[in-house]
């Protein structure tokens, strides 16, 4: 058998030989043999495997897995170790870059939370310090006054004014002190600023091309075959004129003849002026004739008819607010061919803007801005207003004609005598009046006292409006408030006027100068404004002894104040006086009348 020897075994033999020698010790090795050793382990590394060695090493039987680790010879150990060393080297070199990466975004993070940690504190700081300082200003307003120098007339303290007016009461607290003192703070502000380029002018561009159309007919008139129509207006002057209005629309409408309109007497007008004795009544008829048939009475044969037993009485509360034209043709023309006539009584806001037929439309314009003339007492003393208003200036006002008729001309025949230079005034219309305010159901800084007050009167005047307060949940005053449905108090006016611009020396007509509140308020405006006047300061007793006791004439006045002056402002955009007065310029003033319209919503956010 020991002749038989195999030549794997001879290889064997050859290949084991130097693994018989004992490995030299680590301490035995010197510099340049550890440099050959890695020069033999880096370029083993680098070896091509394509090379001829590798070759004859792949194909030997010697690296069979059958003939176990002693078959391995010490190059392909020290290969296989200078490979494993050099891959756990790159993981260890990865890993390290790997924690580097981290720790650098984790200090990156720190850096940036710390910078936004420190900007957000020099933020609130510096919004703490802005309202800071506001709060102190505003607590030495109130408590010290603010002095204001207006030109020659010198400074003003606003405590002064208060104890001369109050005779020695107290100054105004709460939230009417407040907004006078935020006012003359404004007023002081913009007394060395020059006014507002556009103050007195119409925002609106487009509205300089806009001219009077109304007076345009396309049609015939109406012959009033199918009966007539009677209407007894409830409301103030405001409210009365839009149901004329809206009367004349259904007449035309219905075919149907008009009774010259009647006004009801109201409890808290307390007025009883009828049509003829505000509007010319002739100039009426005349003038919408080629539109209706309009006559004074009914006819004989229909006055001792019992309307209400025949069911031809139509109250407001069998129309809906703002009905359509085809609810008049359902619902009231039927009536008309059984009874000949119907009777409204009331008949606020029962007719629709929209939709509307363009020609109804146009003739209820037609109506409000050219059938609708005051009578000649009511012009004569409107021109003598404007004459003082102006202060006698050189020609009369764009809206003259329209407003006052032949009068104007006597403004320009006593103004030719003694020209100045034009006055231009601003008029304000405070809608205040306690019916207003209690109709609104708001609160407006004045404690219990007000609630109580404004709670009795609409049980008296309002108990409709009280029952229902009882009966559904209504949204709270603030709510009101917030959502701008309440009207701007006289403080809150004087404010957002000095916030706009509007200097102290500014000529300001008020109507609506019968204030909830009393005198007193109104002379507080006076200290800011003091050229701040009401038909009452400019007319004498006299000239108005005419008008007393019928608030609606008064009204009228009022009217004619505002709807010509150079620059109106509003102070609650639901007044039918304050609509009727802004589409009046905007109808005639060709652009060039501007009205200053109040978000209450945006203003009560600021107040």
């Amino acid at each position: 058998m020991d002749s038989t020897r195999t030549l794997s075994d001879t290889a064997l033999e050859s290949n084991g030989k130097p693994n018989e020698q004992e490995p030299p010790d680590s301490d035995e090795i010197g510099v340049s043999d550890r440099t050959g050793l890695n020069k033999a382990r880096a370029s083993s590394f680098h070896a091509r495997p394509s090379s001829p060695t590798s070759r004859s090493r792949q194909g030997s039987p010697t690296h069979s897995p059958r003939l176990g680790r002693s078959r391995l010879s010490s190059s392909d150990r020290s290969h296989a170790s200078s490979f494993w060393d050099l891959k756990e080297l790159g993981s260890v070199f990865l890993w390290d870059q790997k924690q580097q990466l981290k720790v650098k975004r984790k200090a990156a993070k720190a850096w940036y939370y710390r910078k936004r940690v420190k900007g957000l504190v020099g933020l609130i700081g510096l919004v703490g310090l802005f309202f800071l300082v506001n709060w102190i200003m505003l607590l030495r307003l109130q408590d010290q006054g603010v002095d204001s120098k207006a030109g020659v007339s010198g400074s003003v303290s606003i405590r002064e004014k208060w104890r001369k007016y109050g005779k020695g009461k107290r100054p105004q607290k709460g939230t009417y002190g407040r907004m006078l003192a935020l006012a003359a703070h404004a007023l002081a502000e913009g007394q060395n600023k020059p006014e507002p380029k556009d103050l007195w002018q119409e925002p609106f561009v487009p509205a300089s091309a806009w001219r009077p159309c109304a007076d345009q007919r396309n049609w015939e008139a109406s012959e009033g075959n199918n009966g007539y129509i009677m209407v007894t207006a409830n409301g103030g002057i405001n409210q009365q004129r839009i149901a004329v209005c809206n009367a004349v629309v259904v007449a035309r409408l219905l075919n149907s003849t008009l009774v010259v309109p009647r006004f009801l007497y109201s409890s808290v007008w307390r007025d009883v002026s009828q049509f003829s004795d505000i509007y010319q009544e002739e100039h009426f008829i005349n003038y919408l004739t080629p539109d209706i048939r309009i006559v004074k009475e009914l006819p004989e044969n229909l006055r001792s008819l019992d309307l209400e037993a025949v069911g031809s009485v139509v109250t407001d509360e069998n129309i809906m607010k703002e009905a359509k034209p085809s609810f008049y043709l359902k619902k009231i023309l039927p009536i008309l061919f059984k009874s000949r006539v119907v009777h409204f009584v009331g008949f606020g806001n029962r007719l629709a803007f929209d939709p509307i037929p363009f020609q109804l439309q146009r003739l209820r314009c037609r109506c409000n801005f050219h059938a609708l003339q005051f009578v000649p007492k009511i012009q004569e003393t409107g021109a003598l207003l404007l004459q003082r208003l102006r202060q006698h200036a050189g020609h009369p006002g764009r809206l003259d004609h329209y407003l006052i008729g032949p009068s104007a001309e006597s403004i320009k025949k006593d103004s030719n005598s003694r020209a100045k230079k034009a006055s231009r005034y601003l008029a304000l219309h405070l809608r205040f009046e306690i019916d207003m305010v209690a109709h609104s159901l708001c609160e407006f800084g004045g404690g219990e006292e007000e609630r109580q007050e404004l709670e009795a009167f609409r049980e008296i005047h309002f108990p409709a409006l009280t029952l229902l307060k009882k009966t559904t949940k209504l949204p709270s005053p603030a709510e009101l408030r917030s959502e701008g449905l309440c009207p701007l108090t006289p403080e809150e006016a004087i404010l957002m006027l000095a916030a706009l611009g509007f200097k102290r020396k500014t000529h300001i007509f008020v109507a609506g100068s019968q204030i909830y509140g009393g005198q007193s308020r109104l002379t507080a405006l006076t200290s800011l404004y003091p050229n701040l006047v009401t038909k009452e300061k400019l007319l004498s007793s006299t000239e108005l002894e005419p008008f007393v006791n019928f608030s609606s004439q008064l009204a009228a006045l009022d009217f004619i104040g505002c709807t010509a002056a150079d620059a109106f402002a509003m102070t609650d955009s639901g007044s039918q006086f304050s609509s009727l007065v802004s589409g009046y310029r905007i109808y005639y003033g060709g652009g060039k009348m501007p009205t200053i319209r109040p978000n209450k919503r945006r203003l009560a956010t600021i107040f």
